[in-house]
């Protein structure tokens, strides 16, 4: 048993560790998501951002006005008329506030709105792209980076629509209102509130920037043990197997420490960032307090009075100036309050825009890579019952060639990179009806080859034609309706048997399913299953054996009724009597069908038309079973290695 110290590294979700590389830009782009289908509802949330903003600011003006009528009252200058004079005042103050309330509610429930239209015509395009990358893309991505989109990346941008962007712009709009009222009660007190605040703004930049780094790397590293908790649950019985539980704890402490540094240094941050800019806060109400009882102290003996007391109040002033003015500062140090509020709320988003951003930007990275190309304007369709190739001509007219199924490979040059080369020189031909083989080690190149004849990847150099026509001039989805695949990993989807053997060809009826069951001898151990072919696959066919999930797959080929078959291991997870059973109902498929066969036991190949025998990319060998074993190559030793191990 493997005694390894390491377990595999686990495959980390997009959504960590990287910053967004143009901020500016993606949130342009994000905004122009939101913006492009909810015009009027952005206008709405403007409106109700501007009207709950500004509500709360002149509220706080009325506590000078009531304060001043009361001192008035006090030392007798004014009648007491609290009913015509204070209570109105009240009663305003509460109207202000309350719509101020009202306006917040509606502006938030309309952006709950837009953002759920936006994630959801989001997740819509990235769906949809995702069906037209190319294979390649899927080879340098994990699942769980590409789950890490559609949950990390969007409930990142959520969060930035529903409740940062609305803050951002209450934020603004408070401080502009709280910033013209200030002016106006007294520039003197407002100096003292800006030398503050730019010390609050340092400080926030400083603390905010290291707790937005941390939540970064908090967001890697719980990439990191998710899919490192993914694959242990996935992969329990090998872990069981060779022991490895102790090695599994071991490996998932340290990822669950390294998640516990990151989050305690980012909420450590993002924890102290709030009291330190309300206690900065604290000392600026005290210093505009210190400030404020000089201007009351010495007045118009060192220019300190305010503007609202000396210009605008002039007129209906008379001669309680000091009540305007105590009124004018009471009023002066809750604006003072109102505006530290919009920064501490801004510096508390810090972390989550930095993040939304990186997540968008993912995603829009996502959305703009290269799709897949369709390939050339040749089609395929159905003529008096028979399949035809429709090729455009030149005149306007079509050409229609009958689909057989002659494949072809001259001087085929192949490499997933430019820098390394997996398929050398490759020719062959399939007639129509022929059975090919390919044999040979791991990593040869026999599923890449049948990979090239599904157009998965593109050649760098040579011709692939397909009954004469370069595959390049086949648009590819009509290319690959007229392929079966059996693939090695069979993949079953949620959904009744009959669902997914119908996968193959969605407008086959019941009857023609159960046909291709009994071909592929499938249909025995369907009709004892539970419910029979209404028995629902769940777990990518977790309730069957490998045994039985190859047989769907290879009945779901058969439903196809493709003129071409490639089969990739079919049959390695069968026992040789049911694999004999299915050759017998194979044979029948494949009368007038062009097969590719690649297979590892070699007595299912013998009655190939031709084998090829491959190393290193290369075709060493060529010729049918019986020449092949005169020859006493490569194939003799690996046919009778493989008959002795029978």
């Amino acid at each position: 048993m493997s005694n390894s110290k390491t377990l595999p590294t686990p495959r980390g979700g997009m959504a960590g560790g990287k910053k967004a590389k143009n901020p500016a830009k993606t949130l342009k782009r994000l905004l122009g998501y939101a913006l492009s289908r909810n015009k009027v509802a952005a206008c709405f949330v403007v409106f109700f951002v501007l009207l709950a903003s500004v509500a709360n600011v002149p509220a706080a003006s009325f506590v000078s006005s009531i304060v001043e009528e009361l001192l008035a009252i006090a030392e007798g200058s004014r009648p007491n008329d609290l009913w015509n004079v204070v209570y109105p005042s009240v009663i305003a103050m509460a109207g202000i506030y309350m719509t101020g309330t009202l306006s917040a509610f509606a502006y938030n429930m309309i952006m709950m709105y837009v953002a759920q239209r936006t994630l959801k015509k989001m997740r819509d395009e990235m769906f949809a792209k995702m069906q037209n990358l190319p294979l390649k893309f899927f080879d340098t991505h994990t699942h769980g980076d590409l789950m890490s989109l559609y949950t990390n990346d969007v409930d990142t941008m959520r969060q930035l629509l529903t409740q940062t962007i609305p803050q951002l712009l209450s934020s603004f709009l408070t401080l502009i209102a709280v910033f013209v009222f200030m002016v106006i009660y007294s520039v003197t007190l407002l100096i003292v509130v800006l030398v503050v605040l730019v010390t609050i703004i340092l400080a926030t930049k400083y603390i905010g920037g290291m707790s937005a780094k941390n939540f970064v790397k908090n967001q890697k590293a719980l990439g990191n043990l998710n899919g490192f908790v993914e694959e242990m649950t996935e992969g329990q019985k090998v872990i069981k197997v060779f022991c490895h539980e102790q090695k599994a704890k071991e490996r998932f402490k340290v990822l669950n420490d390294e998640l516990n540094e990151a989050g305690r240094k980012a909420n450590s941050y993002s924890f102290i960032l709030g009291p330190v800019v309300n206690n900065l806060g604290y000392v600026q109400y005290v210093l505009v307090a210190i400030v404020a009882a000089i201007v009351m102290a010495f007045g118009n003996e060192i220019g300190l009075l305010s503007i609202y007391c000396s210009v605008i109040k002039a007129d209906s002033l008379q001669t309680n100036m000091i009540g305007c003015v105590a009124g004018m500062l009471i009023s002066f140090l809750m604006f003072s309050r109102q505006f530290n509020m919009p920064v501490m709320q801004v510096s508390q988003q810090f972390a989550a825009i930095v993040m939304a951003l990186a997540g968008a930007e993912r995603i829009f990275e996502m959305v703009d890579t290269q799709p897949e190309d369709e390939g050339g304007d040749i089609t395929l369709e159905q003529v008096d019952g028979r399949w035809v190739w429709k090729k455009p001509a030149e005149d306007g007219s079509f050409e229609y060639i009958p689909l057989k199924g002659d494949i072809r490979f001259k001087d085929v040059v192949f490499g997933y990179t430019d820098e390394k080369v997996i398929l050398k020189n490759i020719s062959l031909y399939a007639k129509p009806g022929q059975k090919i083989a390919f044999v040979g080690s791991t990593g040869a190149g026999k599923t890449t080859i049948t990979n090239l004849i599904n157009r998965f990847y593109d050649i760098q150099s040579g011709e692939i034609t397909y009954d004469g026509l370069d595959i390049k001039s086949i648009n590819k989805d009509d290319l690959r309706k007229s392929l079966g695949v059996v693939l090695q990993d069979t993949h079953l989807f949620t959904g009744t048997v009959m669902d997914n053997i119908r996968y193959g060809r969605l407008d086959a009826t019941d009857e023609d399913c159960i046909k291709a069951a009994k071909l592929a001898n499938a249909d025995f151990f369907i009709t004892h299953l539970p419910e029979g072919y209404n028995t629902m696959i769940t777990g990518d066919g977790a309730n069957l054996s490998q045994g039985q999930r190859q047989l769907l797959a290879i009945a779901r080929a058969m439903v196809s009724e493709c003129p071409v078959l490639i089969l990739d291991e079919a049959t390695s997870s069968i026992d040789t009597r049911t694999e004999k059973l299915i050759e017998q109902g194979m044979d029948k498929l494949m009368e007038g069908r062009t097969v590719f066969v690649i297979a590892h036991r070699l007595s299912t190949v013998r009655n190939s038309h031709a084998i090829m025998v491959l190393e290193h990319g290369e075709i060493i060998e060529r010729g049918d079973h019986d020449q092949l074993i005169a020859q006493k190559g490569k194939y003799y030793q690996l046919y009778t290695g493989a008959f002795e191990l029978e």
